[in-house]
């Protein structure tokens, strides 16, 4: 029986960690979907549609997640509310 790739293994132990973490999208002037988790340092990606941004974010995470710094701030992240506002300015 052949092992699983070294990869498949970090995203296993990954699965403790929180399953939800916020994103915020926002379409650019250039028609691209940006996608930024602020959880995570430089954690950031686009896409030419949201769900294509939103596939970017998830390998992403998942390569950040490989890091003992970005473990850390995820499992320490415990909000009890969420929102987003918007200023005119």
């Amino acid at each position: 029986m052949r092992k699983p790739p070294a990869r498949t293994k970090k995203r296993a132990a990954n699965r403790t960690l929180p399953k939800q973490l916020p994103v915020i999208v926002e379409k650019g002037n250039d028609g691209f979907y940006v996608v930024e988790c602020p959880v995570l340092r430089g954690c950031y990606t686009q896409g030419r549609t949201i769900d294509e941004a939103l596939r970017n974010m998830r390998e992403v995470i998942d390569l950040l997640l490989e890091e003992e710094d970005a473990r850390a701030a995820v499992e320490a992240y415990h909000p009890t509310e969420i929102g987003l506002h918007t200023l005119t300015l």
